[in-house]
């Protein structure tokens, strides 16, 4: 991956912060929210593109009989994640060494 071809789904903020929480595994709507800070419909828009494009995979149930919502990152995610952070992580070497 290079700069001119980073994926849509890495060019917002709170995009990243949700895929970066969900590095670490399974988390709830609210959990979710927790930890970025988004609003609850933007969060929801964010959650839908980005299961529309094959980032995320959502799911819903109940638990005590209140609906709940849980989001995974799907392979396709968690690799791109990892090219998108090798990628800034090789820039910043770059950098480095023409510095110094």
């Amino acid at each position: 991956m290079d700069v001119n071809s980073i994926p849509d789904i890495f060019q917002s903020k709170l995009r990243i912060a949700i895929v970066s929480c969900l590095m670490t595994g399974e988390k709830t709507f609210k959990e979710v929210k927790e930890v970025t800070g988004g609003t609850d419909g933007n969060l929801s828009v964010q959650m839908s593109k980005m299961e529309e494009s094959g980032y995320v995979k959502v799911c819903k149930d109940f638990l005590n009989n209140k609906p709940r919502t849980r989001y995974n990152l799907t392979e396709k995610g968690k690799r791109e994640f990892i090219e998108y952070v090798q990628m800034l992580d090789d820039l910043l070497r770059k950098y480095k060494q023409v510095e110094d």
